[in-house]
């Protein structure tokens, strides 16, 4: 996570229009409208047109053809369909390891509340259900599946893509975090109580559901909330305390220090903080075991096992072909020693410029949670495919934006693919279909909406007024971020 100050103090103007214009705008024309069932956003997209903060079904968003590596040229055939799912962020809302209210500390701090946070499984099980629509050939999960590094929300995610029964309860019986009605910070979102009101929106999260699974193979990149507490932190023994345990921090003492900023939440540091147990105010919780920190081994062999990903021992690097003429490499980009960005070191090089030789004349995506863009040595990777003239693009999540952009090299060039999370506005994936052209290849892109109805619709409204999320942020991208062809002029 990224944001500071994604706080319920801050959407209540627009929420409270939100709900007004909710229940009278059910009779217009516009709100008949009826989403694509599929999410696909070709066929319906959706819209705040009047700036109420209530969003709107409208119609679908054409493919932009984008001609700044190569020409527009007719399509041949389809070497390969796949999808991007990417920062899902599926979370346990009650674990008493997070640490929400930290980003009112400081703006420098990232936030770690969000309006619609209880609502993270049914929106991942509403993308499936998109995802599958589309039928694709393979799905990429570019990381941050989970939130916490917490063995209850890998199962869950676990449960969610490969599909059966889910059920997003921890703790004791029912709701028991910090939305609950009768908690009396100000600053957290209350759907009971605050508007726009979902009453019973918090029970209603918490009961099992069926989800249908992806009917495709998946393959997972490492994220590094997937990895480290709050993506931030690797897992100590104190801290995997603090999450089984009965106590939770909802006030630090007013005496103690406060980091300034992420990057000096060393592991160190937060030892030092709960030596002598929690520095603050605190309130009791239902214990749970299930909500176990994962250790680094841990965390990449049950992410392995629970996906399609093959290899073996502590790094998530590998490949995988997706048709006859398309090669995946798939980077590991994880920092252990803490820290939310990624880190290309010499193990990842060597192992980059040993899967481009292996590739040979299939075309190649390099895919991983964060870009090689804003990695550290991430240039040094970018330079290894600037060589390649089968590297037609590097995709990525972790920025939580929709962007698409151009590399031009003398090899002919690639596209740097960045895609939005499902956990902030506009809560979407990426459909990704690689065509034959007459002068060489193209990528054919499109976004996917959850599929409509249930929770997941709700928790895209209350993204959507979010005012630290994705909406204020530009997350949703352009259009030509979204839905375009990518021209590419070469032959293997």
């Amino acid at each position: 996570m990224r944001r500071g100050l994604a706080l319920s103090i801050a959407i209540l103007a627009l929420a409270a229009l939100a709900a007004a214009v909710a229940i009278a705008g059910s009779d217009g024309s516009r709100s008949a409208r009826k989403p694509a069932p599929s999410g696909s956003t070709l066929s319906s997209t959706w819209v705040d047109r009047d700036g109420n903060g209530t969003l709107e079904v409208a119609p679908g968003e054409a493919m932009l053809d984008r001609t700044e590596l190569a020409p527009a040229s007719p399509p041949g055939r389809t070497l390969a369909t796949f999808a991007q799912i990417t920062d899902a962020h599926l979370r346990d809302e009650e674990s008493p390891a997070r640490a929400s209210f930290l980003d009112r500390l400081s703006s420098r701090l990232n936030s770690t509340f969000r309006p619609q946070e209880a609502l993270t499984p049914q929106v991942l099980a509403a993308t499936v259900r998109s995802v599958d629509a589309i039928h694709p050939d393979a799905v990429l999960e570019t990381g941050d599946l989970i939130d916490n590094d917490q063995a209850n929300e890998l199962r869950q995610a676990r449960q969610v893509l490969n599909g059966g029964t889910v059920d997003p309860n921890s703790g004791g019986p029912g709701y028991d975090g910090l939305q609950a009605s009768s908690n009396p910070d100000p600053f957290i979102y209350r759907p009971g109580l605050d508007p726009p009101l979902h009453p019973g929106l918090l029970a209603a999260a918490q009961r099992p559901f069926s989800s249908p699974g992806l009917d495709t193979p998946w393959y997972p990149a490492l994220g590094n909330h997937d990895l480290l507490v709050q993506g931030e932190v690797p897992a100590t023994a104190r801290l995997d305390r603090i999450a089984t345990g009965d106590r939770e921090l909802v006030q630090l003492d007013p005496n103690l220090r406060a980091p300034s900023n992420e990057a000096v939440l060393t592991p160190r540091l937060v030892d030092r903080y709960l030596a002598h147990g929690l520095p603050g105010k605190t309130r009791p919780v239902p214990p749970d075991p299930s909500r176990r920190l994962l250790s680094e081994r841990a965390a990449v062999s049950k992410l392995r096992r629970a996906s399609d990903a093959s290899g073996s021992g502590p790094r998530l690097d590998y490949s995988v072909d997706i048709g006859r003429r398309l090669r995946v490499i798939v980077l590991d980009l994880g920092r252990r020693a803490g820290g939310s960005g990624g880190l290309v070191d010499g193990v990842t090089l060597r192992r980059l410029r040993a899967e481009l030789d292996a590739a040979g004349s299939r075309w190649v995506i390099v895919t991983s949670h964060q870009s090689l863009a804003t990695s550290s040595g991430g240039e040094r990777a970018l330079r290894l495919l600037d060589r390649d003239p089968h590297v037609i693009a590097a995709v990525s999540g972790h920025s939580h934006r929709n962007e698409i952009e151009p590399r031009r090299t003398a090899a002919g060039g690639y596209w740097l693919i960045s895609t939005a999370s499902l956990t902030d506005y506009p809560q979407q994936a990426r459909a990704l279909r690689v065509v034959e052209t007459r002068n060489g290849v193209e990528i054919e892109t499109w976004m996917l909406d959850s599929a409509p109805g249930g929770l997941a619709d709700t928790s895209r409204q209350l993204a959507y007024l979010d005012a630290g999320g994705g909406r204020p942020q530009g997350d949703a991208g352009s259009p030509a971020d979204r839905n375009a062809r990518l021209y590419l002029s070469r032959v293997p």
